[in-house]
């Protein structure tokens, strides 16, 4: 997946989603994870030790980076790409531990 955004295919509209109810926006196309770094959050999720995560390997295979998206829960935000009005909130695993 390339983090390439060629002007004109669509993909660099501005998009809005809310994080924790605060708003962010980013550009279509990007994945969750991108918006969120590009807005600063370098972490969204804690561990039941309550050690902050964020992107570890970027690729989808350790799940460090996983949130909740539209209710849905644990998905992976460096393979999901944002939509216009997504709804994210960060996890804690001592929530539900």
């Amino acid at each position: 997946m390339s983090g390439y955004l060629a002007p004109g295919d669509g993909t660099n509209r501005p998009i809005r989603l809310t994080v924790d109810g605060e708003p962010v926006t980013g550009i279509a196309g990007q994945t969750v994870a991108g918006v969120l770094l590009a807005a600063g959050r370098m972490s969204w999720r804690t561990t039941r030790s309550g050690a902050p995560r964020g992107v570890f390997c970027g690729i989808g295979a350790c799940f460090d980076c996983v949130l909740t998206v539209n209710g849905v829960p644990d998905v992976r935000a460096c393979r999901r790409r944002a939509a216009d009005g997504d709804e994210i909130r960060t996890q804690s695993r001592q929530e539900g531990a």
